[in-house]
């Protein structure tokens, strides 16, 4: 007799958002391949052109959930791209701060113009969109609330 897995609401809740989040994700990469950007590369680009505070490698970190390496690894590529300068802080000289380059602000018109999220999110009425929204900005809060838990630092 075949042992069969049962899933709960939950759990099959978690199926499809996880299937979803894949499959946006490799929507993602299939249209910024042409403009050699990653999502996650990307992401960067935004998190740079948005933010109001100086961008610190740790900063991006805890803002993408990375580990520090990965996201150092990813800065050095962008980088030699010529999309992102590092430069020590003025102010505290043992700090180094990111910036976007004017290469890294046209990849970003260049991923924005490419409106992936507006054909995706097409599909939904307003009311859905901001359903979603929320539903979303829950279920980060309880994510973030369980890896302080589990991992206090750097998420505290």
């Amino acid at each position: 007799m075949k042992d069969t897995l049962k899933l709960d609401e939950d759990q099959k809740a978690w199926v499809v958002l996880e299937g979803t989040s894949k499959a946006v994700d490799r929507a993602c990469e299939l249209e910024l391949e042409p403009l050699g950007l990653s999502p996650t590369a990307a992401g960067v680009l935004y998190l740079l052109k948005t933010a109001e505070e100086t961008v610190t490698p740790s900063k991006l970190s805890r803002w993408m959930f990375r580990e520090a390496h990965t996201m150092s690894g990813l800065i050095n590529r962008m980088e030699k791209q010529g999309l992102v300068k590092r430069a020590k802080d003025l102010e505290r000289k043992n700090m180094v701060r990111v910036t976007l380059t004017e290469k890294g602000e046209q990849a970003l018109r260049g991923a924005w113009d490419a409106a992936l999220v507006s054909r995706i999110t097409s599909c939904l009425s307003k009311q859905e969109r901001d359903n979603l929204k929320a539903y979303l900005k829950k279920l980060q809060t309880r994510a973030l609330e369980i890896m302080r838990d589990l991992q206090p630092l750097p998420y505290t």
